[in-house]
């Protein structure tokens, strides 16, 4: 075999080598995870609950929500991107435009969920003002509903909406 020939051999296996080596790049990682237990009350004729442990993450854009049951089996898992979002429960799947719509479908009623992102942190969602509430304790009001951050050091949010039905959501965060 010539020198040229070795050359180019030794540079091919140089190359694939390093291909082998080079690690990809990582996928961009959703927003931290969010784990806790979770309820949604919605009153009203009949009452409709949800309650279960949650594990959410992404972000209104794209992501995954799972509930489990009191004995750890998952009821439900949720995953969504622009323009859908799927809901898996006993072995079926329904499909919707986005989680807004997923939600309203499966409680009845409308629930901010772009919001409630940045409400289970701790904190107002930036795309919609907020103030302070004005019962004077921790926490604040926004878009119509009323966020409670009065137990943060425990974990605990709990945001209420007022109007008819009222709608209670309440979580106990990990953190």
């Amino acid at each position: 075999m010539n020198l040229r020939w070795r050359v180019a051999l030794v540079g091919l296996a140089t190359a694939g080598l390093t291909a082998c080596a080079t690690a990809p790049l990582p996928a961009p990682s959703p927003s931290p995870l969010v784990s806790g237990r979770l309820s949604v009350q919605v009153a009203g004729q009949p009452e409709r609950s949800v309650s279960g442990g949650f594990e959410l993450a992404g972000d209104i854009g794209q992501g995954t929500l799972s509930l489990t049951g009191p004995l750890g089996t998952t009821a439900l898992r949720a995953r969504w991107a622009a323009g859908e979002a799927v809901l898996a429960s006993g072995g079926r799947e329904s499909r919707f435009v986005d989680l807004d719509a997923l939600a309203q479908a499966t409680l009845g009623e409308p629930i901010p969920m772009a919001a409630l992102f940045d409400w289970l942190r701790g904190r107002p969602w930036p795309g919609a003002a907020a103030l302070a509430r004005s019962d004077g304790t921790a926490g604040f009001a926004q878009l119509g509903w009323q966020v409670s951050l009065a137990r943060w050091d425990d974990g605990l949010v709990e945001a209420v909406r007022l109007q008819a039905p009222t709608v209670t959501v309440r979580a106990r965060v990990e953190r």
